[in-house]
């Protein structure tokens, strides 16, 4: 009988301690879960933030500004504009 009681108390202790090794692990992988969730909702934001940042850079205006002044562009206009005719690839002996 107190062999009995012996393996039963050995049982119930193993017992208690992988419940609270259980509790705290579970405890460890939410706070890392809440970190990474926390970590997700900051990277979005950044994300969000550099969308609008694009956004602004990509206005019409700001690239012929861009275009005007550093690369010294200009607009085309008739009187600077050269057409090129394409004749076609002639070999000699055939015909066109």
């Amino acid at each position: 009988m107190i062999r009995l009681n012996l393996v039963l108390l050995v049982a119930i202790v193993l017992s208690a301690l992988y419940l609270v090794h259980s509790q705290y692990e579970s405890r460890r992988l939410f706070m890392a879960l809440d970190r990474a969730q926390a970590e997700a909702r900051k990277i979005e934001v950044e994300h969000d933030r550099l969308q609008v940042e694009k956004r602004a850079q990509a206005t019409p205006l700001r690239i012929d500004k861009l275009a005007r002044n550093q690369l010294q562009m200009r607009t085309a206009t008739p009187a600077i504009t050269q057409y090129v005719q394409y004749k076609g690839d002639t070999v000699e002996g055939s015909q066109p």
